[in-house]
């Protein structure tokens, strides 16, 4: 089974530090993670998702993110249900963050909010050499490393050399060439 979650986006609110009765440090966060499409009106649209983080990455958070800042988690999604003072039976998801980043700088947190479509998953693709595809969208597909056209600063397109360009019928391979 795989349960792991990748995200990138902005604090909605300041993180809440909590101690547990087990003396274990609990941080909870709120993060604001862009679609990559536009609804029918031509806005861009949120998914607002619960985290929460443990121990010494929960004391870190709570230090150096506030609300606006660009974080990126590595995580899993996990579900609980408890019954709150009424008798209720009340459940919740959210995302246990295993790593959390911190995409900004310091003195740069929350500088880029004023910007009305600003898109945290543009910003990333760009910082990591994705590119953003036409209309604001990112483009992570098709990132694998082996041979496949590039494109240069300027936008123009490159060819790297691919062995198997012409390969439309069979290859020649000899026994000893084979791994097993």
């Amino acid at each position: 089974m795989i349960n792991r979650v990748v995200l990138v986006g902005r604090l909605t609110r300041d993180p809440e530090l909590r101690v547990s009765q087990n003396n274990v440090s609990v941080t909870t966060f709120n993060l604001a993670v862009n679609r990559p499409f536009t609804g029918q009106n031509g806005e861009r649209g949120a998914d607002f998702i619960n985290c929460v983080t443990f121990r010494k990455q929960a004391e870190n958070v709570n230090q150096y993110v506030k609300k606006g800042s660009l974080v990126g988690i590595d995580g899993r999604i996990q579900t609980r249900n408890y019954e709150n003072k009424d008798g209720q039976r009340v459940y919740v998801t959210e995302v246990v963050c295993d790593s959390v980043q911190f995409l900004e700088p310091k003195g740069q947190q929350g500088s880029n909010q004023s910007q009305s479509n600003y898109n945290s998953a543009d910003n990333y693709a760009n910082a990591y050499g994705g590119g953003g595809a036409a209309g604001g969208a990112a483009s992570f597909g098709n990132q694998s490393t082996g041979s496949r056209p590039a494109q240069s600063s300027q936008g123009q397109n490159r060819t790297e050399e691919n062995p198997f360009a012409n390969a439309d019928g069979p290859v020649d391979i000899s026994d000893d060439d084979l791994p097993f």
